[in-house]
Formats: structure tokens, C-alpha cells, sequence
């Protein structure tokens, strides 16, 4: 799959040929008629776009017959008495110059603490109702949930207060069985849920570490 600016950049290569227009001016503007003060679905709507863009893994261990997978909880005043549609798998933004993958690994050691690496499954994407895109990779992997140690945030509170006090980004993790997740996780990161239940009910896995499904993986 094509990055966005691939993408971006693609379409706009027939607005650059076009006689009189500035090359900077037609890699801002959009397909659209211009308008004064306006892209029209240019650089700015880009970079907007790539803003929306999470990423994350989804570790999973075997207990038997059983597989439970790793999720975290938000920390912070608004998520506290939150539970059920609260937890989630390690996740975050991408960072300028950063690969997909690496900014899951990044991500999930800023909020757990915990480095990860081994043979990545790439599980596509969701899209969530706020029209975030998902990406998330599958890792078979244990570590104790509570050895847990996340980065910090700022943010006043009490709301209107003027105090300035930080809390973790992830305030606790644990195990859970695929039916104890579906619970507990954001309804739309469920789907990766069922794609993981797929890839080791019959997926096989391929040379190089990786498995089948890794050739469907973002670039």
C-alpha cells in the first residue's frame, strides 16, 4: 500500500506539467479550482491526513488452549473510572520521517517501557468513528504487566484550576483472554481481535520472520 504523500505526490505530478503554474503552487493546491486562501486539498490536508495516522502492536501470548493478548489502560482524570471500551492496544502518532513499524515499536516502549522486537505480522487497519486510521502488528511475546513504566503527560487539573499536573500515559496494563478484550478494548480495535484469531488458527509463516500477510503491510 502507498503512502499517503506517494499517493498525494502521484496525483499531483499532471498539475505540476501545466503551463504558467508554479511548481510550489501546484504541489499546495488540490485538484480543485483554486480558491483565494485556500489548498484545495493540498500539502495542508496532507499533512492533516498523516496526523490521523496511529499505529500500534497487539502482543499475544498461549496459555494453553487459550491466547490472551496485552492491552493498556489510559491514565489520566478523564479515563480513571472508565473501563469497558477504555483499554486499548499500545498505540500512537507517527512521527515525521518515521516508518510505520517503527513508530508501533517506539510507541509501545514510551508507554510500557519495555522494548519489543521478533516476527511482526502486520493486521491492517481500522478506522475509528473519529475517522483515525489504526495500523496494528501482531507480536507473540510475554512480559509482566506490572513492571509497566510510561511517559508522562501535562495537562491542568482540576479543569479551571490553573494547577499544572502530569499523569502516566497508560496508568495500567494486563493480560486478557480474546473474550475478556472485546470488552475491555475500543469497540473498533476489536476487528485486529478476529484478524489475530485468523493468523494463528492457519496462517503460516513465511521466510525472513515474517508471515503471509506482511506483504499487504504499508510502505
Amino acid at each position: 500500500m502507498a503512502s499517503p504523500i506517494k499517493m498525494w505526490l502521484g496525483e499531483r505530478l499532471q498539475t505540476l506539467r501545466k503551463p504558467g503554474l508554479h511548481p510550489l503552487t501546484a504541489l499546495c493546491r488540490g485538484p480543485g479550482p483554486p480558491q483565494r486562501g485556500k489548498f484545495n486539498g493540498g500539502l495542508e490536508e496532507v499533512l492533516r491526513g498523516l496526523k490521523k495516522q496511529s499505529v500500534g502492536i497487539l502482543l499475544f501470548r498461549r496459555r494453553g488452549d487459550n491466547v490472551e493478548v496485552f492491552l493498556v489502560h489510559p491514565g489520566g482524570p478523564f479515563w480513571a473510572k472508565k473501563d469497558e471500551g477504555a483499554w486499548s492496544i499500545p498505540k500512537g502518532l507517527v512521527e515525521e520521517g518515521e516508518g510505520l513499524l517503527e513508530a508501533a515499536k517506539r510507541e509501545f516502549r514510551e508507554e510500557t517501557g519495555h522494548e519489543v522486537d521478533g516476527e511482526f505480522t502486520y493486521l491492517g487497519e481500522v478506522r475509528l468513528a473519529s475517522g483515525k486510521i489504526v495500523h496494528a502488528w501482531a507480536l507473540e511475546k510475554d512480559l509482566d504487566p506490572n513492571m509497566i513504566v510510561s511517559n508522562k503527560f501535562s495537562m491542568e487539573w482540576p479543569k479551571g484550576s490553573g494547577i499544572l499536573q502530569e499523569f502516566p500515559e497508560v496508568d495500567r496494563a494486563g493480560w486478557f483472554t480474546l473474550e475478556e478484550a472485546r470488552r475491555k478494548m475500543h469497540p473498533a480495535q476489536a476487528e485486529f481481535l478476529d484478524r489475530l484469531v485468523r493468523l494463528i488458527g492457519g496462517g503460516e509463516r513465511t521466510g525472513g520472520g515474517q508471515t503471509g500477510l506482511e506483504d499487504h503491510q504499508p510502505s
